[in-house]
């Protein structure tokens, strides 16, 4: 197989691992947030997305380091995907109320 075509399944395998991960981690947020036991759920989920990504990453890589960096731009690439709406609407809830500052 081409180098450019292993490199690139890399890559996809590291993007699917990343959907997978902070699909995980968004879910968990949801499912945390409204359980009465939290903790939890946080470190159950927490353990488990680490530890499959990190079993992901050692068949991606295959003692190659280039389709190791490949697989981990692909789930960086995925992680600034998924994480943009809650990057938006944190800066919206972090901006201050203009109207506030110009309070008598």
């Amino acid at each position: 197989m081409s180098e450019g075509l292993t490199l690139g399944l890399a890559g996809l395998a590291g993007g699917l691992l990343g959907a997978i991960f902070f699909g995980g981690l968004g879910w968990t947020v949801r499912r945390g947030l409204r359980s009465p036991r939290a903790a939890l759920w946080f470190l159950a989920s927490g353990a488990l997305r680490l530890s499959l990504v990190l079993v992901g990453f050692y068949f991606v890589g295959g003692g190659q380091w280039r389709r190791l960096v490949a697989g981990l731009v692909g789930f960086t690439v995925v992680r600034f995907v998924m994480t943009a709406p809650w990057r938006a609407s944190a800066s919206l809830v972090d901006r201050p109320n203009a109207e506030a500052s110009h309070a008598p």
